[in-house]
């Protein structure tokens, strides 16, 4: 991927490592919420992943990682949940790759860690399929609660869990 030079609010530059609704150009943050980033990752191959490798006849690389295609993130200074939250959405370009994401620990992992270490307070994980989504602590740990379930039968129910952003 080439990189990406990023403006972020109060003019800072960033170089990314993706493109930005397909494109390499300068992108302008300055003024806006809102960042569209695509990109395809690799992951350490576990079991999930070594599966997948093999259906769709690549394999893990000599490094031991699968590539796995597109992947769009959306980056909101303001979540569409709870505006006193940022938000970042990653989903993956196919259903079957969604369903991938939600089978590998690996995968929930390199999404997991960086809300983690950046204080996050959830995550989702689509499974690709219609199915509600499921909720995952920014550790990685998969709760076994969905949004849209008994405990969290709606997105809104699952925001009044969140800590209050103010304290």
């Amino acid at each position: 991927m080439p990189p990406l030079e990023v403006t972020l609010p109060g003019g800072e530059p960033i170089v990314l490592p993706f493109t930005s609704q397909f494109g390499s150009g300068p992108v302008d943050c300055s003024t806006g919420s809102t960042l569209d980033l695509d990109t395809s990752l690799k992951f350490d191959a576990d079991d999930a992943l070594r599966a997948y490798a093999q259906q769709s006849g690549s394999g893990p690389g000599a490094d031991g990682r699968v590539r796995v295609g597109y992947i769009y993130v959306t980056v909101r200074s303001v979540s569409l949940l709870h505006p006193g939250y940022p938000s970042v959405q990653c989903w993956a370009a196919t259903s079957g790759t969604s369903r991938l994401f939600a089978r590998s620990a690996g995968v929930r992992t390199v999404f997991t860690a960086p809300a983690a270490g950046s204080g996050g307070v959830c995550c989702l994980f689509d499974t690709g399929d219609g199915a509600p989504e499921q909720v995952c602590r920014p550790n990685g740990e998969i709760v076994r609660e969905t949004a849209g379930g008994p405990r969290f039968p709606d997105r809104g129910a699952l925001v009044t869990a969140w800590p209050d952003p103010g304290k």
